[in-house]
């Protein structure tokens, strides 16, 4: 094993083709390789702070899943899609979220931070206040993971 500094594992500042972490994709689970990619942002000091959700998924597989109260779920009445320079709700990104919502997998448990905010899972949410489903599959973070990548732009990051 070599060493280098910074190690990969650190979060790094965000600059166009830098990654925090490196991930494998030969040992993501075959749902991992067929979601696309993503990265959960959070304000930073100066930007964006992101979390790229197959390294969330990775570090939460062990955690115990628990039924949360959809209502429970501050975020759902919050404009988490379209607030913070995401964009305009358009039409059109509206019916790619929807299609989202339709095509997501339920039985997998959405990912909560340490203070209860969604990191992911948010279009299952969706789809279980459609279907009127009281709760949700989750798993909830004892230790909040770092970032793995800080004061970014969403536009920066490697998709």
């Amino acid at each position: 094993m070599s060493s280098s500094w910074p190690p990969t594992w650190l979060p790094q500042p965000c600059r166009s083709g830098s990654r925090g972490v490196t991930v494998s994709r030969q040992s993501r689970s075959a749902r991992l390789a067929s979601v696309r990619g993503q990265y959960h942002f959070w304000p930073g000091s100066i930007g964006l702070d992101a979390w790229d959700v197959d390294r969330l998924v990775e570090l939460s597989q062990d955690l115990p899943v628990v039924e949360v109260p959809v209502h429970s779920i501050g975020e759902v009445d919050s404009n988490y899609w379209f607030g913070g320079g995401f964009g305009e709700p358009t039409v059109r990104k509206i019916v790619e979220h929807m299609q989202l919502v339709r095509d997501v997998d339920p039985m997998f448990p959405i990912i909560l931070g340490v203070d209860g905010r969604v990191m992911d899972g948010m279009h299952r949410i969706a789809r279980a206040l459609l279907e009127g489903r009281p709760t949700i599959r989750a798993v909830r973070f004892k230790t909040q993971p770092k970032p793995d990548f800080r004061d970014c732009a969403p536009g920066d990051l490697p998709y």
